[in-house]
C-alpha cells in the first residue's frame, strides 16, 4: 500500500524559509506527476506547485518567484522550497502523487505551515 509521508512544516516568521519533503513508501513504482496543495481554514484546497513527467512546472500566481518544486531522480520524493513566506501562506500543505496524469492519485497526510511573528 502506497503511503506519502510529508515533513518540514513548522512555525516561521514572515520573510523566512521552509523546505517541505514528501516521500512515497510501500511501492517500487515512480510517480511522474507530483503536486503540492494547501488548505487554509475556511478556504478551498488549492494547487500551489506541480511538476509533470517531462519536468514542466507550474505555480499558483500567489507563490510565483517565491516557491520552487523539485523531485528526486527516482520520482518518489518531491520537495517544495518556500522562500519569503507571508502570513497568507499559512495552511496545511499536502502532497499528491500520480502514476497517471489524470488519475486521482495518492495524498499525503499534510504538514502544517504557520507564518507568524
Amino acid at each position: 500500500q502506497v503511503q506519502l509521508v510529508e515533513s518540514g512544516g513548522g512555525l516561521v516568521q514572515p520573510g523566512g524559509s521552509l523546505r517541505l519533503s514528501c516521500t512515497a513508501s510501500g511501492t517500487i513504482f515512480s510517480f511522474p506527476t507530483m503536486g503540492w496543495y494547501r488548505q487554509a481554514p475556511g478556504k478551498q484546497r488549492e494547487l500551489v506547485a506541480g511538476i509533470t513527467g517531462g519536468g514542466t512546472t507550474k505555480y499558483a500566481d500567489s507563490v510565483k518567484g517565491r516557491f520552487a518544486i523539485s523531485r528526486d531522480r527516482a520520482q518518489r520524493t518531491a520537495y517544495l522550497r518556500m522562500n519569503n513566506l507571508e502570513p497568507d501562506d499559512t495552511a496545511v500543505y499536502l502532497c499528491n502523487f500520480k502514476r497517471v496524469p489524470d488519475s486521482v492519485g495518492t495524498w499525503g497526510q499534510g504538514t502544517q505551515v504557520t507564518v507568524s511573528s
